[in-house]
């Protein structure tokens, strides 16, 4: 009977998703949202745009569909035993969103092998990653011609072909960009006809291509390679536990003082306004018990360890922005660093085989952490 339950409550999530998915869809492709009683608008979306939504909600969930059982095959294989999907639909109806906030398989047993949890972890981001490289290349392939944009911005036809050169000379603040990744630009670059490549303003529109970028965003963040992350789990397998315990740590540093760059400059604090630069002070104390929460579970022997990391992230960030004016990370990733330091933890589960992997494994492992290095996007998304 609960195993009746559990499949029909699967179920149930995952056609919820595909409705959420199918929504946020249209809503990206025509730039509007749909028709609520809480939110009225003119010109909303409706029952002809909804089944439109499903040109992206079926390439996209697609992907993280052959992501999931890429886990699920590889644990069956190991005779590791696993529940099937559990897919979380996300769809508010206001502001933007995707649809849903992923998915996850449950392993109902302690893993004590390193090559189960490396197969494990990397089988599912290397099968989602050959997916969303075949949609990506097909919706590079068939763009449609510029007059598509047309039909989604209607006002822009007057400008003509033209258009971009008038329309985005003026105030573009609040929209939002798809960011860049080395895959992204290669597909833009050489798979693209350049006649028809939208301008980066329009790209979320394009089904298969949003599709697409968001597959590689979610591959990039499942590979790094810290903590029980897939890419943690490859690199667990990699260099083995000890080594784990060093790396792990230092690539969590790295990243979440990547994150944070920009947030606070040196400058800011030159103010003659006391009120100023006392409430600047206090932002900034409130960002720092922020990052030692970060760094909450590095070292839960001492709790010295969380406050002076993240001192020295600040003091880095500081000093780096008296240095380079310019530079900004992208802080969008502090969220996602927050729930790897607090939550998931930056180690992983020690096992209790601690054989190397084999010379073939080793060999797909670095390619898992190269095809990390090509979806990773230092700033995933862009508002103006």
């Amino acid at each position: 009977m609960n195993s009746t339950r559990t499949l029909l409550l699967q179920l149930l999530l995952f056609v919820l998703t595909i409705i959420s998915t199918s929504l946020a869809g249209a809503e990206w492709m025509f730039g509007r949202p749909f028709d609520l009683p809480f939110y009225q608008i003119e010109n909303p979306l409706g029952w002809e745009h909804f089944w439109q939504g499903f040109r992206f909600s079926i390439p996209f969930l697609g992907i993280l569909t052959v992501h999931e059982f890429g886990h699920y095959f590889a644990a069956k294989y190991h005779k590791v035993k696993v529940t099937l999907p559990y897919y979380i639909p996300l769809w508010l109806g206001i502001g933007q969103t995707i649809g849903t906030l992923g998915a996850f398989i449950r392993i109902k047993e302690f893993i004590r092998s390193r090559e189960k949890y490396f197969d494990i972890g990397i089988a599912g981001p290397l099968a989602g990653f050959v997916v969303a490289v075949g949609v990506l290349w097909y919706g590079f392939a068939t763009l449609p011609t510029l007059d598509y944009i047309f039909k989604i911005h209607p006002e822009y036809q007057k400008y003509g072909m033209g258009f971009a050169r008038v329309v985005y000379a003026k105030n573009q603040a609040g929209n939002i960009l798809l960011g860049d990744n080395l895959l992204f630009t290669f597909f833009k670059t050489y798979v693209a006809d350049p006649t028809r490549l939208p301008p980066p303003q329009e790209i979320m529109h394009y089904p298969l291509l949003l599709a697409g970028y968001l597959a590689l965003f979610f591959t990039s963040l499942n590979l790094i390679p810290i903590g029980q992350l897939d890419g943690g789990h490859v690199l667990y397998g990699l260099i083995g536990n000890k080594n784990y315990r060093i790396v792990s740590p230092i690539l969590f540093f790295v990243f979440i003082t990547y994150a944070g760059l920009g947030m606070y400059r040196a400058d800011e604090f030159a103010i003659a306004n006391a009120n100023l630069f006392w409430e600047q002070f206090a932002s900034l104390g409130i960002y720092i018990i922020f990052l030692q929460l970060c760094y909450s579970r590095i070292d839960e022997n001492n709790a010295l360890t969380k406050w002076m990391l993240a001192l020295l992230t600040v003091t880095i960030q500081l000093g780096l922005s008296l240095l380079f004016p310019t530079v900004e990370g992208y802080s969008g990733f502090l969220a996602f660093g927050f729930l790897i330091g607090r939550v998931l933890g930056v180690y992983h589960p020690s096992t209790d085989d601690i054989a190397p992997l084999s010379n073939s494994r080793k060999v797909v492992g670095w390619l898992a952490l190269i095809i990390f290095v090509l979806c990773f996007s230092p700033k995933p998304f862009v508002v103006l």
